[in-house]
């Protein structure tokens, strides 16, 4: 593989309201020395989609799993998550509110082997929502905005195992949303899904971009340059370049996305 300057980078601040962002943040594994994640400072735009790309291993899921502190038990994260003024990193921080406000969806879609209705419902009531016409409305509402509704409504106690991967995904997706959260972090969530069902999802994701922050990593570059309005390249655990997401498919500054994005990477 190609050697490059990892201190050599290009990271814009989008102009605007930032939902989320990090200074410095790095992941390390273990009692591992060396960093999976090194000094990512990001800031992400509120009401869009960003994109994380790169190669196996880059760290773009490392990463993302830090937005919502996924990786307290599994490593140690050094630096500022920064949400409406508070380090979400800090100890202090109620880690549970946190996944209220930022939520996630992960690669493979993880349903539980309840009915469509219960796989909503199951976190609203452990958060203390028992009035019946509220979950109910819940459940509505979040299913039209995963645009999942027109094709489960007739059979709201179907098991969701039934459904279709796409379905299924979107399903997780409307899940994570019933929280009323900020944030939707997305990790690979179309790796497994066939061509029809990524186009549906990536519609999706446009339409709840309208009132979410969406951050998703994808391995899949055309789909990077589709659905989102700013890109960060990762590489070897750093963030070599972030821009919108034209200008980093077009007119990357920095070699080394230039090289990713062309194929010319490896």
């Amino acid at each position: 593989m190609q050697a490059y300057d990892l201190n050599k980078n290009h990271i814009v601040t989008p102009p605007g309201e930032i939902a989320l962002s990090t200074n410095q943040l790095q992941v390390n594994y273990g009692n591992s020395k060396q960093a999976s994640m090194v000094n990512a400072s990001l800031s992400f735009p509120r009401f869009q989609i960003t994109a994380l790309i790169g190669a196996s291993g880059s760290g773009k899921s490392t990463y993302l799993r830090s937005l919502n502190r996924m990786n307290d038990r599994i490593a140690t994260v050094h630096g500022e998550i920064m949400y409406h003024n508070t380090n979400i990193n800090s100890p202090k921080v109620n880690v549970y509110e946190v996944r209220k406000h930022i939520g996630m969806v992960f690669q493979k879609p993880n349903p539980f082997a309840k009915s469509i209705t219960e796989n909503i419902t199951f976190a609203l009531k452990a958060a203390g929502i028992t009035n019946r016409q509220e979950l109910r409305q819940r459940v509505e509402t979040s299913l039209k905005e995963a645009a999942l509704w027109d094709e489960v409504k007739d059979d709201l106690n179907k098991s969701a195992l039934a459904l279709s991967g796409g379905q299924q995904q979107r399903l997780c997706i409307a899940r994570s949303i019933a929280m009323k959260p900020d944030i939707l972090l997305l990790d690979e969530p179309a790796s497994a899904l066939d061509p029809i069902s990524t186009a549906k999802l990536e519609v999706t994701l446009k339409e709840l971009a309208k009132n979410y922050t969406i951050i998703i990593v994808t391995h899949n570059m055309q789909q990077a340059s589709r659905v989102s309005s700013y890109t960060a390249f990762f590489h070897l655990g750093h963030v070599i370049e972030y821009d919108q997401t034209e200008t980093i498919f077009q007119t990357p500054t920095i070699q080394a996305t230039h090289d990713y994005v062309t194929g010319n990477f490896g």
